[in-house]
């Protein structure tokens, strides 16, 4: 317990020491409040006199530079004043100048203008002769063209085609047999054939080829399609794999414009081009074909193996049915023989039963012996020669 004294009254009471430290904070709060308003009114104050000060020095910093401002623009106009006087002598030097080089432009683009139209002149009269000379050629390729057969137009075809694979035959196709099909036994005929073999004499591909190129102005325009029964037909014929139709015709069809076109969907392995495609075709088939190459020696080795197999358990089973047949007949043989056998023992062994049996006989023949001899005995008795023939190499 603490004793504290009253200011006022002087008397002392006491009080525990949650209520001692609850008077404490309480004065300690008064004190630490009144103490902080007597800082916080300090503090108001000095800030009110720096603000003052500080508007003074701001204001008078101010004062100086707008006296600075002032000389340095009264210094700037009477130098801009000089400036003018000089930029307007120097703009009407320069308008002078500028003056005399536009009258001198104007003359030198007059002479260009000149210079332009007769280079102009020359130019499309260049390109006039160079239009009227591609249209002279184009009006000769037209009357040579409308001049020209179908059949010929045709030919002419076949040779482009087979000048360009005579390009290449040398490096490209030394393997390669391309020439006219020139057998119609069977009432038609392609144009060429193309056959390529490797070095051991294998086919690798063959292609029916069929040109056809139809003149502009023919009444009867044919199209691709009316070819391709006969070509496919032929190509059966020869035994080709591939056939190909080396066309000019339709030329405003895009499908045909485009390049290779596949028409296995009509006819088997059949194919409809432009001529430049003419090489590349023969190349691509022929590529696939090598590369299917491998793959069918690999089926071939397999069905030999098996031809191989099959050809061994036929040669097994004729030596089983020969074994069998020749095995069945010595069988029969050898038990005929054991049964000749068997009869020729039972015959001796009657025989000798019999010879057994006689021996009162024997005797008495014995006593003869000395009169008798063996080959007396048994002349005129071939069976009782045999017997003692018998007995004797026994």
């Amino acid at each position: 317990m603490n004793e504290i004294i009253c200011p006022s009254c002087k008397k002392t009471f006491k009080v525990d020491e949650a209520g001692f430290a609850e008077i404490l904070k309480q004065v300690r709060d008064h004190q630490f409040e009144k103490e902080l308003g007597s800082r916080l009114n300090l503090a108001e104050k000095e800030k009110s006199e720096a603000l003052k000060l500080k508007e003074v020095q701001v204001e008078n910093s101010f004062k100086d530079l707008i006296s600075k401002k002032e000389k340095e623009l009264s210094e700037f106009k009477s130098k801009l004043d000089n400036a003018q006087t000089k930029t307007q002598l120097a703009v009407t030097e320069a308008k002078m100048e500028v003056e005399k080089e536009r009258d001198n432009l104007k003359s030198q683009l007059k002479t260009k203008e000149v210079e332009s139209q007769l280079l102009e002149k020359s130019l499309t009269e260049k390109f006039q002769a160079i239009i009227d000379h591609k249209d002279e050629e184009i009006a000769l390729r037209k009357d040579l063209k409308m001049k020209l057969s179908t059949k010929m137009v045709g030919e002419t075809l076949e040779q482009h085609c087979e000048v360009e694979f005579n390009k290449l035959r040398a490096t490209a196709f030394k393997n390669a047999y391309f020439e006219k099909d020139n057998d119609a036994s069977s009432g038609s005929k392609g144009d060429y054939i193309f056959k390529d073999s490797d070095a051991d004499g294998n086919e690798i591909v063959s292609i029916m080829f069929e040109m056809k190129n139809e003149n502009d102005q023919t009444a009867t325009k044919k199209k691709n399609d009316d070819f391709l029964k006969e070509l496919d037909k032929d190509r059966i014929q020869k035994k080709c794999e591939y056939a190909v139709l080396v066309s000019l015709l339709e030329p405003e069809n895009e499908l045909y414009n485009q390049g290779i076109v596949d028409m296995s969907h009509k006819y088997e392995k059949m194919y409809v081009i432009r001529p430049q495609f003419f090489i590349p075709i023969i190349t691509l088939l022929r590529n696939a074909a090598m590369n299917s190459m491998e793959y069918k020696a690999e089926l071939n080795l397999v069905r030999n193996q098996n031809l191989d197999i099959t050809n061994f358990e036929e040669k097994m089973n004729s030596f089983k049915e020969g074994f069998a047949r020749n095995y069945e007949l010595a069988s029969k043989k050898f038990n005929i023989a054991i049964q000749e056998i068997d009869k020729t023992i039972s015959h001796l062994q009657k025989t000798k039963e019999a010879l057994l049996s006689s021996e009162n006989n024997l005797r008495l023949a014995n006593n003869k012996a000395d009169d008798l001899s063996i080959k007396k005995l048994t002349l005129g008795n071939p069976t009782m020669k045999s017997k003692f023939d018998d007995l004797k190499s026994n």
